[in-house]
């Protein structure tokens, strides 16, 4: 193996050199040519040459409209035995913008590699080796060429620019923003400034309350479907009558890919099921949108389930729960996206410094809020499976 390639989502590269060089500043000559590096051992014996070359979307718009396409559609034919993870994989490479792409003149050696690990950890992002293994910045696996997963715990991280485009400042935006931190101040939660505004209301095209109702419909009964899974017991039972719940109410459309997949295969996958039950918390999100439920309690316990089973389960048709709903104001559903965003920040800093999350919060709740929240706003016009966690 001759190559490793370093690809990530940022800003900006003004921070990669710095790390070539922090990483091959002892035993190494460096020599530069604009986003290109040259670098030599300095020892008398067995002398290695290597290259790396800095490619991003701004120096090279073309490469990545022609190869992330590919790069997903290699990803989203591999096989992988979660799901899950492969959701999560495939949300990364649609927000790469950045490759560091490193070049051998000789097969890579263990001391070599752990360089190239190291200059990973400095840069962020995901490694690429030839055979099509994926690494994390830890340098672990993330998923192997079979579709096996590896030891990392792996999430996207996609760059503000890249997510929410170049910052869209607002008086709007400026205020909002200013109220949650006023919150954050309250709860003792910390938080950093730079974290961009969200765009002004009128920037979003929001989603309709009849789409909003007819998902969360659709999100409780394959939650429900779920929990028999995780539970153990009689799929095919199971799935016969939630199907059959999904005609009663009009809603088999409002499933995501990735839902549909999962109410059809034959042995469906216990985690996959286990995740798809957290979103019992996206469902508080819609149904407190449609008036439902009264307010959105602090993010450290999880839902009243039955409450949110009953909601549904009490109406007899689609028709029926639908005129029981009522649209919350846009502006308050914006309010809460700011506070979750900006409490997610708080909960991944706490994670990067193997801290617990400040008051008690659980990040899973937040993740899964943060998903209905953004999902109704129409975020980037990003699907449900694949909303930017970004931080």
């Amino acid at each position: 193996m001759k190559y490793f390639t370093v690809y990530a989502s940022k800003n900006d590269t003004d921070d990669i050199g710095n790390g070539i060089i922090d990483v091959f500043t002892k035993g190494f000559r460096i020599r530069r040519n604009e986003n290109e590096y040259f670098i030599q051992s300095k020892t008398l014996f067995n002398k290695s040459k290597i290259t790396i070359r800095i490619i991003s979307e701004d120096t090279d718009p073309d490469y990545f409209d022609k190869n992330i396409p590919g790069m997903m559609g290699y990803y989203d034919e591999i096989p992988f035995e979660d799901e899950n993870l492969k959701g999560l994989v495939l949300t990364q490479i649609s927000v790469l913008n950045t490759m560091i792409a490193i070049e051998m003149e000789k097969e890579i050696n263990e001391e070599q590699m752990q360089l190239f690990t190291s200059l990973l950890a400095q840069i962020g992002g995901i490694g690429f080796l030839p055979n099509g293994t994926l690494l994390d910045q830890d340098g672990l696996v993330i998923v192997y060429p079979d579709g096996k997963s590896g030891p990392a715990k792996f999430r996207p991280h996609g760059c503000t620019r890249k997510i929410m485009g170049h910052e869209v400042t607002s008086e709007e935006g400026e205020q909002r923003k200013n109220k949650t931190i006023v919150y954050l101040n309250e709860k003792g939660i910390s938080f950093i400034n730079s974290l961009p505004q969200l765009p002004p209301l009128a920037h979003y095209q929001f989603r309709t309350q009849e789409d909003i109702a007819r998902r969360a419909v659709a999100l409780l009964i394959v939650i429900q479907y779920a929990c028999d899974v995780v539970q153990g017991g009689d799929i095919h039972e199971s799935k016969d009558f939630f199907m059959n719940m999904l005609q009663r109410y009009g809603v088999d459309e409002y499933l995501t890919n990735k839902e549909r997949d999962f109410f059809h295969t034959e042995e469906p996958n216990r985690q996959e099921a286990v995740d798809i039950s957290w979103q019992y918390e996206a469902y508080w999100v819609l149904i407190w949108a449609l008036g439902l439920v009264d307010t959105l309690d602090f993010p450290d316990d999880v839902c009243d389930c039955e409450y949110a089973i009953k909601v549904v389960s009490s109406c007899e048709s689609f028709e029926h729960f639908y005129v029981k709903t009522s649209m919350r104001n846009k502006a308050e559903i914006m309010d809460e996206a700011d506070k979750i965003y900006r409490l997610h920040w708080a909960c991944v800093n706490s994670r990067i410094h193997e801290q617990e999350a400040p008051a008690g919060m659980n990040e899973s709740i937040i993740i899964e809020r943060r998903r209905g929240l953004f999902w109704m706003m129409g975020h980037l016009d990003e699907e449900w499976d694949h909303i930017s966690m970004d931080t």
